[in-house]
């Protein structure tokens, strides 16, 4: 055969690239022993979330005249973690309220770091007035608690429109969150901007997009990384807040925040109707927290400050 056959390069599938940059993502987290307890830690909830509903046998919201015979048992070997005040099973409810505030915690965040992510870089990039309108918008938003900003914009969303109580939360985290996510973002890509690659990306004359998303964005993404998994454990308590205030996910859906409500009537003859997701709350937050810091010591990135503003 005279013709040489050109052999042509790969091209890996969207699935084939998500599936590599988890792997990097677990092993870049497994790198350090916070990382390793904090993944542990972090895919034991999103096990239990995903196939509780497969693991125990009891209704987590259902109840009926037999059960109320079943009210405040302490923990046993049939309810491990007892019973509620409709004698509800609190294991079943607990492992059905992780579904909820994982999804929207998770799709929160995302949310936020996506306009957090644009708003920065594109402020950073271009300057100018762009630079200080965006920034000052994001300082008035920074005015107000974080909590206390998701209060108005809950209440307004649930009286004001038909949405779902869930999709509402969501675009509350992303929102609250926004100016937090843009402001660490900017930060970072000033530092990119003066890079040779950049400016020379902008002498061929590429759009403003390529040289946001194809020559800055590649370099952010360890920090967005870090922002990104302590954005969630703060989006995760204010989540559980919202729920124990009543503003959360609405019965009879399991929420941890709307069962620690519920129960503290009662916490002197049943506490462990308060405290099973309560301790359920604290340690996903606190196996976030740690694969946060797992991720920032294996990339050599600074610490950051932990404040919800």
């Amino acid at each position: 055969m005279s013709s040489q056959e050109v052999i042509q390069p790969v091209k890996a599938t969207p699935k084939e690239v998500i599936l590599q940059k988890l792997a990097a993502f677990f092993r870049i987290a497994w790198r350090t022993n916070s990382g390793k307890i904090g993944l542990i830690i972090v895919s034991v909830h999103i096990f239990l979330a995903i196939f509780g509903p497969f693991i125990t046998p009891y209704s987590p919201t259902e109840f009926g005249p037999e059960d109320l015979k079943h009210r405040f048992e302490s923990p046993s070997l049939i309810h491990p973690f007892g019973t509620d005040h409709f004698g509800r099973d609190i294991f079943s409810r607990v492992l059905a309220g992780a579904q909820s505030i994982i999804w929207i915690s998770v799709v929160g965040t995302t949310l936020g770091i996506f306009l957090g992510t644009v708003i920065g870089i594109i402020s950073a990039y271009v300057g100018g007035w762009t630079e200080q309108i965006s920034m000052r918008i994001m300082d008035f938003l920074l005015a107000f608690p974080g909590l206390l900003l998701a209060l108005l914009m809950v209440t307004i969303g649930m009286q004001r429109t038909n949405i779902d109580e869930s999709w509402i939360i969501i675009v509350v985290i992303g929102i609250a969150f926004t100016p937090n996510n843009s402001r660490v973002i900017r930060s970072a890509a000033l530092s990119i901007k003066p890079l040779e690659f950049v400016q020379s990306a902008r002498l061929r004359g590429e759009p403003l997009l390529y040289i946001v998303f194809r020559e800055i964005l590649p370099n952010v993404i360890p920090v967005i990384s870090v922002e990104a998994t302590l954005r969630l454990s703060f989006a995760l308590l204010l989540t559980a807040s919202l729920g124990f205030l009543g503003l959360g996910v609405q019965p009879p859906t399991p929420d941890w925040g709307l069962m620690v409500s519920d129960s503290r009537e009662h916490l002197a003859i049943a506490p462990w109707a308060s405290l099973a997701p309560a301790l359920a709350m604290g340690s996903l937050v606190i196996g976030v927290n740690l694969l946060a810091d797992g991720i920032r010591q294996s990339m050599g990135l600074p610490e950051v400050r932990k404040t919800d503003d």
